[in-house]
């Protein structure tokens, strides 16, 4: 075997394992926004994950791997439409001339997963109140959306990429445009029942379960080990063996400056140091460093990470406060410091490193030049104007041919029984044998939940018109 031969098997080893590190993000989001919403929703929460991944797998290898990678022009891919098994084993070779170090199969894998996380991005400004098909007709759609900016900025096509946009790994292909499609989500659905009172304050909704919360931030956090150093796509990148090892770095100092900034920035704030802005700091923080990871000194990264677990704390209470109800957070968290962490990128990136990296130019505090941060901000105007417009479309088509919303008595009820037929907890809910709640848990002192006091009836809210 060839020393070129063996050069592209460790390239796929290592492509394929960041993938699968990736893809268990999905856990991550999972147990996150399950952790952070309602127990009456727990259950369609933390499902819809695995519905999402398999319908945007699905669609991805049908037209979005071709629009994002395959052979084009600078606006799109017009190749590698359902790829045969001949395509996706072939290497530097069309329709997918994009992958030269690993074959197009490996190169899909890695890149789907992708496109998950933002998918799954999506749905957390619309928690508790969707109704399903929407996750079925949106989630092919915004797939295609997906892989249209994928295209502009990593394929080296793309007239963004020609221009020198420096984003790594994804603040902006990933969770910018996730949280552009979550506040399209937002704006159309309205917030949850009882969210804002009559005086237009905001009513606290707490999640249900801040251990799973937390869990889910570390899954995360370990995830992200992929999601970065994954990006280099090979165990050589550039004139640098093993430079993975040093995209983990940064990502990790990133993401503990964020965990401290986001607990000192609550205690400051909210005069409480509130555990679930600690994990927004954590997840913001490694939204920044996405971009950035590959581009910024290992100082840089802290900054980076720190200021954006302050934006997001920050962020968060300003949604909330202009009446946008985003019960994950996912506007701030993924959207703010997303574009954070672009123009971050554009500020502190080493020239020499980019110049490694063949992408764009060394940042404004090493140059003095204002050029790359120019170059950065008009990618995010781009993005922010072609996906914000065809989600908000899209959706806006979808509400009002069928309606997207879920009616007040299924909200109320919870999506978990309505949607499902079945609560995630159904032992606070019904009588199981055995269960919670009946004779064989009678020292505990409980009453079953049907034997308490009915619930409060809420008045339902109309749906916004817009």
């Amino acid at each position: 075997m060839k020393t070129a031969d063996l050069l592209i098997a460790a390239n796929t080893v290592w492509v394929v394992v960041a993938a699968i590190l990736v893809m268990f993000m999905q856990a991550g989001f999972a147990f996150l926004e399950a952790g952070l919403t309602r127990m009456k929703n727990a259950a369609h929460i933390a499902g819809k994950n695995v519905l999402i991944f398999g319908i945007c797998s699905l669609v991805y290898w049908a037209v979005g791997f071709g629009l994002a990678f395959g052979n084009g022009n600078a606006v799109l891919g017009t190749s590698g439409f359902f790829p045969s098994s001949d395509e996706l084993l072939g290497i530097a070779a069309a329709p997918f001339s994009f992958f030269g170090s690993i074959p197009a199969g490996a190169g899909y894998l890695f890149e789907v997963v992708f496109a998950g996380v933002s998918l799954a991005i999506v749905w957390g400004a619309m928690a508790e109140r969707a109704k399903l098909w929407v996750y079925f007709a949106f989630g092919a759609v915004f797939t295609v959306i997906y892989s249209v900016i994928s295209h502009w900025i990593w394929h080296a096509g793309g007239w963004l990429y020609g221009l020198g946009m420096q984003d790594f790994a994804g603040s902006t292909v990933v969770h910018y445009q996730g949280a552009l499609a979550a506040l399209a989500g937002a704006l159309l659905l309205g917030p949850r029942i009882g969210k804002f009172g009559t005086d237009g304050r905001a009513n606290p909704i707490p999640g249900h379960n801040m251990p799973f919360a937390v869990l889910g931030t570390i899954i995360l956090w370990f995830g992200w080990f992929g999601f970065n150093p994954g990006s280099t796509l090979g165990v050589v990148t550039g004139d640098r063996i093993g430079y993975f090892g040093y995209v983990a770095l940064t990502t990790n100092l990133a993401a503990a400056a964020g965990a401290l900034g986001g607990i000192v920035t609550a205690w400051v704030v909210l005069k409480k140091p509130d555990i679930s802005m600690m994990l927004n700091g954590v997840i913001a923080a490694l939204v920044a460093i996405t971009a950035a990871s590959g581009f910024v000194a290992p100082w840089a990264a802290v900054v980076i990470g720190f200021v954006a677990a302050a934006i997001a704390v920050v962020g968060v209470l300003f949604v909330e406060r202009i009446r946008i109800d985003d019960p994950i957070g996912a506007v701030a968290v993924h959207g703010f410091a997303g574009v954070w962490g672009t123009l971050a990128t554009g500020i502190f990136a080493v020239p020499a490193l980019a110049e490694n990296l063949a992408t764009g130019t060394g940042g404004l505090v090493y140059t003095g030049s204002f050029h790359q941060l120019g170059v950065q901000a008009l990618g995010l105007l781009a993005v922010g104007t072609f996906t914000f417009s065809a989600s908000f479309a899209a959706l806006w088509a979808m509400k009002a041919a069928f309606g997207i919303r879920a009616e007040p008595e299924v909200e109320t009820a919870g999506l978990d029984v309505s949607e499902h037929g079945m609560w995630g907890y159904p032992e606070f809910y019904i009588p199981v044998p055995g269960g919670y709640g009946t004779e064989a848990h009678g020292h505990l002192g409980v009453v079953h939940a049907s034997q308490r006091e009915p619930a409060l009836q809420v008045s339902p809210i109309p749906e916004p018109s817009g």
